[in-house]
């Protein structure tokens, strides 16, 4: 998952409104967003390589996200396992999201950069293993994408824009996933210098990425409202950022 845009009890309907473009290279082994056969409760995105997630959430209203810290100067851990299993087993467990993340940060060195979003019915907490630890999010309009929370990228600061509007106009399944449809290129001056080369940098600004090696293979769209009624939708594409499927899920949280 690359940019994650979310507001959290902000709307008077909707403490959690989450939009969201998972950008990968479009060889490795997924699955669609469904209800995993092992964990019939939880309902994410699987990575077929390492059985993680990017985005998944719980019929009991846990969430958990992950993104990847583009960090070309850090040296990678040997080995290092894979990210979406942090995400993977907080939906797995019970442990409250402020021990977990304490959990995860006492071994967040084995980890190449990361940013974990974990939360449940009343907190949502980041962590990132290239910032200053856990943080519990007060209300408010966040985003982030392959650096630190609310780094002004313009990937990020677009998408909190338009995810404002999204919420003065009334959040939807719909305007959600339009909003992360934006394929626009930005000025080389407004981009990041990450260390992977300027052509590379274009390549990976948009909020929406279209290209045939690596780019963004799903979009979600997730609405919590305060009843805890849930709605979440994906929209995947192929190499040439075409629409391959969609699918739609709607279900109570568990009392």
């Amino acid at each position: 998952m690359c940019l994650i845009l979310l507001a959290w009890r902000v709307h008077p309907r909707y403490p959690l409104v989450l939009a969201a473009n998972r950008d990968e290279f479009h060889a490795r082994a997924s699955a669609a967003a469904e209800y995993w056969r092992d964990r019939p409760d939880l309902l994410g995105g699987r990575d077929l390589e390492s059985m993680g997630t990017w985005l998944g959430v719980t019929r009991s209203g846990r969430i958990a996200a992950v993104t990847n810290v583009r960090d070309t100067a850090a040296r990678a851990p040997t080995q290092a396992p894979s990210r979406g299993t942090l995400a993977r087993d907080f939906l797995c467990s019970d442990a409250p999201a402020a021990r977990y993340v304490e959990a995860v940060a006492a071994q967040a060195a084995a980890y190449r950069g990361f940013n974990l979003l974990v939360g449940d019915h009343d907190t949502l907490w980041w962590m990132s293993n290239r910032g200053d630890g856990a943080r519990r999010l007060a209300p408010g309009v966040y985003g982030v994408a392959n650096d630190l929370l609310d780094t002004p990228w313009p990937k990020v600061t677009v998408g909190k824009r338009a995810l404002e509007r999204a919420l003065r106009l009334g959040p939807s399944l719909g305007n959600l996933l339009a909003l992360l449809d934006d394929t626009r290129a930005f000025a080389d001056a407004e981009l990041p210098d990450t260390g992977v080369g300027i052509e590379r940098e274009r390549m990976l600004a948009p909020l929406r990425i279209v290209a045939p090696q690596y780019g963004t293979r799903c979009s979600s769209a997730l609405l919590i409202d305060a009843t805890g009624d849930t709605q979440f939708a994906e929209r995947s594409f192929d190499p040439q950022g075409r629409e391959r499927a969609s699918v739609y899920y709607a279900f109570p949280l568990a009392a």
